[in-house]
């Protein structure tokens, strides 16, 4: 199976999306090598600004830039961007609902041995909570691409939440891509999976793994946690005897939060959350921290048994 990098995905989507569309523009806090703004930045020069280490002040100017009629990506990494430029993204982009992509890579426990204080587990609870903010986790490398022209398209604020590793490709041109609107990437009878970012992978594989035990496994891809499609998750309840979340985030405020708001609302019953469990993350490689927080496939087909 091709894998590849959503970060890497993203910089090639917005040199596209800077071809076709000139009012694109994009901020970087001094990580462009990481981020992979710097194809953009190749590209297109003129109309790449490196702030610095000023994640507040990326967040003003990409508001002053959205005035001015620009669709500014402002991108730096997720614990920088969700956390510490919160309050400008609260007052100066979402309170007057400016046109800014506030889009971020490094997400999550994936970041591997960077260490806590740059795994962002919390960012999906902060963001989602702020009115007039949109927030797309994309599962793979294609999907991030469709996000990215799909942001630039929707007239508002949009979050959008990208890992930094490889990962493997389970989606293709076809696989359809609306914002609040999730995916059934597989059908199944007894149990249902709600997965967004890199984790759907693992959620199909260890469906797959059950499915040789005779569970038979849904799998839905939610990649847009606000506004969350609130009509397919009543409708898995429906069909489903079971249901369980898999997030790379913390399970206060994220997916599974989101999930089981809908549920209370419109049709109560239980949810099994898999995620970050109200701790901080670990220095250690990918597989090592995915393992250890049971993300992976393994972990995910042992919580179906």
């Amino acid at each position: 199976m091709e894998k590849k990098a959503i970060r890497n995905a993203y910089g090639e989507a917005l040199k596209r999306l800077g071809e076709i569309n000139k009012n694109v523009v994009v901020l970087d806090g001094d990580l462009s090598g990481s981020t992979m703004t710097k194809i953009f930045k190749s590209a297109f020069p003129e109309r790449f600004f490196n702030m610095g280490i000023a994640e507040q002040n990326i967040m003003g100017a990409a508001a002053g830039l959205a005035i001015d009629g620009k669709i500014p990506f402002a991108s730096t990494f997720a614990m920088f961007g969700a956390g510490r430029a919160f309050e400008i993204i609260r007052n100066s982009i979402c309170y007057p609902k400016l046109n800014v992509k506030v889009a971020v890579t490094h997400a999550g426990i994936s970041v591997g041995e960077d260490g806590a204080s740059h795994q962002a587990v919390e960012d999906v609870s902060i963001m989602r909570s702020i009115p007039n903010m949109t927030v797309i986790v994309p599962c793979d490398a294609l999907e991030a691409e469709k996000a990215v022209f799909a942001a630039a398209e929707f007239d508002g604020p949009c979050y959008l939440r990208m890992a930094r590793p490889a990962t493997n490709i389970i989606t293709n041109e076809n696989t359809p891509f609306k914002i609040g609107k999730a995916n059934i990437l597989k059908e199944g009878k007894d149990i249902c999976i709600f997965a967004s970012g890199i984790v759907v992978p693992e959620a199909l594989e260890a469906a797959q793994m059950a499915e040789k035990d005779g569970i038979s496994v849904t799998v839905v891809n939610v990649h847009t946690i606000k506004p969350i499609d609130r009509e397919v998750v009543v409708d898995m309840a429906k069909k489903h005897s079971k249901l369980i979340s898999v997030e790379e985030h913390s399970i206060i405020g994220g997916l599974g939060s989101a999930i089981s708001e809908v549920l209370t609302d419109e049709y109560p019953c239980k949810l099994i959350r898999l995620g970050i469990k109200d701790t901080f993350g670990e220095s250690g490689t990918v597989d090592e921290l995915m393992n250890k927080y049971g993300l992976n496939a393994k972990a995910i087909y042992e919580a179906l048994k």
